[in-house]
């Protein structure tokens, strides 16, 4: 049995509010005691500043990091994009994809992530056959979170057509199973652990026909009744044109239609939605995961956040491609993003900022007693400083609104310090991304040889 003691001298305690000389003991992992108003006893770790739950990383792709400062010459659109992420995916195998992600998670870690929703779809060789190990991609993701010292949501991904009705393009065959039964065969024969829980995800209604969501949905079910199932949604205009030609019904309409919503759903991006799109969203109980950096980088557009929070939706946040990895930035851009499209301030309360960041994201991602600060939750805690340069003089319950990534000084992942004094247990995180990242950029597109276990 392992026993911990935290203090902190501000605490962010449920339903919302700072506490003050806040003591907290942790046994394997689990938060036992949470004490208000008791000074920092001798045998105690100290977090300064204020100190949040762990915040969830509700979507990512690890492997696009690399693409980050290297898609910006000649403008485009995120069609443009797709192009050089799909050049960059051809250069991956078990071996670079658990050092890039190692990398990558850990500056997650950096930045306050104690646990990622990683929507993964790339399951593959190059030219489509599978691994020796069939899921040797989807376990380097799970060993890389174990090394970072965070926990891994792993969304295996049903990917198989290149747009509806059409057949997969050369540099997509890595991401397809050939069917939904296969998918779902490779997709199960795994099991959870401490540090890992599974779901299921649609890449998008693009990507898969209307046979397999009845069996997606049964997969989600064989996993177990809370298992998340996410899904990109109406991301593009394009997307929904296609959907509306096809089947006379909008992305969300159709999910809906196959009894894919539900509050175990995350629709990610949810940016270009009919007020009917969002009423469902809301009466399922679901989550929109909306990813502000990305959504910028790409010119995707601004989601109806107000809106879906006030139909009864829940937000959660993602960095998606890492253009940018700081999920205080993502918090902050909701109350930012509608402030430009409404002309008006405080469309987010703080409280609210901190839960999609938080408890909101956790959930969706599978780990309902994690986020939260209280007696029996999971012992992820992120202490931010409150003397740095951008947070120097702030009203400490309106920290999500003035603190970056920079400001994380210890982060704590059941219980152990992963992070301290805004260094990681792993040492130098811009190095291993640098040679990560040239490593994986040097090597030619399609060279890897199959791993034998």
């Amino acid at each position: 049995m392992t026993r911990r003691r935290f203090h902190a001298g501000l605490a962010w305690l449920p339903p919302g509010r700072l506490g003050v000389d806040v003591q907290i003991d942790v046994t394997n992992q689990v938060l036992t005691t949470v004490t208000v108003g008791v000074p920092a006893p001798s045998d105690a770790v100290r977090l300064p500043g204020v100190v949040l739950p762990g915040f969830a990383n509700s979507h990512s792709h690890a492997f696009h990091r690399a693409l980050r400062g290297r898609t910006h010459l000649g403008g485009g659109s995120f069609w443009s994009w797709r192009e050089q992420m799909y050049a960059l995916a051809a250069r991956l195998d078990p071996d670079s994809y658990l050092e890039l992600a190692t990398a990558t998670y850990a500056e997650m870690a950096l930045a306050g992530v104690t646990c990622v929703g990683e929507f993964h779809y790339v399951h593959h060789q190059p030219d489509g056959a599978p691994y020796d190990e069939p899921n040797a991609m989807g376990d380097a993701l799970r060993e890389a979170a174990r090394r970072a010292g965070i926990r891994i949501t792993l969304l295996d991904t049903c990917y198989l057509t290149a747009g509806i009705g059409e057949p997969l393009r050369r540099e997509q065959r890595r991401f397809s199973d050939g069917d939904a039964p296969a998918w779902a065969t490779r997709a199960l024969d795994r099991e959870a652990d401490a540090t890992t829980r599974l779901g299921v995800a649609l890449h998008s209604v693009r990507a898969v026909p209307l046979a397999a969501y009845a069996l997606i949905g049964g997969a989600r079910e064989r996993i177990g009744f809370d298992a998340p199932l996410h899904v990109h949604v109406s991301e593009q205009p394009a997307e929904n044109e296609a959907c509306l030609a096809a089947y006379g019904r909008t992305p969300v309409e159709l999910l809906d239609d196959h009894e894919l919503l539900g509050r175990w759903t995350t629709a990610v991006h949810a940016t270009h939605l009919t007020r009917s799109d969002v009423g469902l969203l809301g009466d399922a109980g679901a989550s929109a995961c909306f990813c502000p950096t990305t959504e910028r980088d790409l010119a995707d557009g601004i989601g109806p956040a107000r809106a879906l929070a006030d139909a009864g939706a829940r937000l959660t946040l993602g960095s998606d491609q890492h253009a940018v990895v700081d999920l205080l930035e993502e918090a902050r851009a909701l109350e930012m993003h509608e402030r430009l499209v409404t002309g008006a301030r405080g469309r987010f309360a703080p409280a609210a900022l901190v839960a999609a960041l938080t408890e909101d994201g956790h959930a969706s991602l599978g780990w309902p007693e994690a986020g939260r600060i209280e007696a029996g939750g999971i012992a992820d805690l992120v202490a931010v400083r409150l003397d740095s340069v951008r947070t120097a003089g702030v009203d400490p319950a309106q920290v999500v609104l003035a603190a970056t990534a920079a400001d994380v000084d210890t982060v704590v992942v059941g219980g152990e310090v992963v992070v301290h004094g805004g260094r990681h247990a792993l040492g130098d995180v811009g190095q291993l991304l640098d040679r990560a990242i040239t490593n994986l950029w040097s090597r030619p597109a399609g060279s890897s040889p199959p791993v034998v276990p």
